[in-house]
């Protein structure tokens, strides 16, 4: 099993991206807030690449719901996955996971497409209700 690692949310976030890493052909994956701020990361990588993409993934899933709009008219319409297809070596899948928070995930070429996806939404779904719990008790202890 691989370690996830994160400067301040290891314990928290590990769980969501360790089964996403045990899927074939899947490299990396990473957590990061809406406004782009680290989250989590799998353990081989590098810090210019896992900070370069949590930045960016908050620029593409604010465009990937304003293409959403534009298309579709529906003001209310939220994004649930992104991919990313390259022409040689893989394909990146994002899904805004809880509030504010997505989950990205880097699978290389031969990577089973549906598995990967249906795992991405599974624990982004698991995410949120984790987080959902989580603010409960923490609204109801105050």
């Amino acid at each position: 099993m691989m370690t996830v690692h994160s400067a301040a949310f290891q314990e928290e976030l590990s769980w969501v991206l360790e089964p996403l890493l045990e899927l074939a052909r899947v490299k990396h994956a990473l957590v990061a807030s809406g406004d782009g701020i680290l989250r989590g990361f799998s353990p081989d990588l590098e810090r210019e690449s896992r900070e370069g993409v949590a930045a960016m993934m908050s620029s593409l899933q604010g465009a990937a719901r304003t293409m959403m709009v534009a298309f579709s008219g529906n003001e209310d319409t939220k994004v649930r996955t992104v991919v990313i297809e390259d022409d040689a070596d893989g394909y990146i899948f994002a899904a805004p996971a809880a509030v504010n928070t997505v989950l990205v995930v880097y699978g290389v070429k031969g990577v089973n497409l549906g598995e990967v996806a249906h795992h991405v939404q599974l624990q982004a779904q698991r995410l949120g209700a984790k987080v959902m719990v989580s603010q409960a008790r923490d609204g109801a202890s105050a």
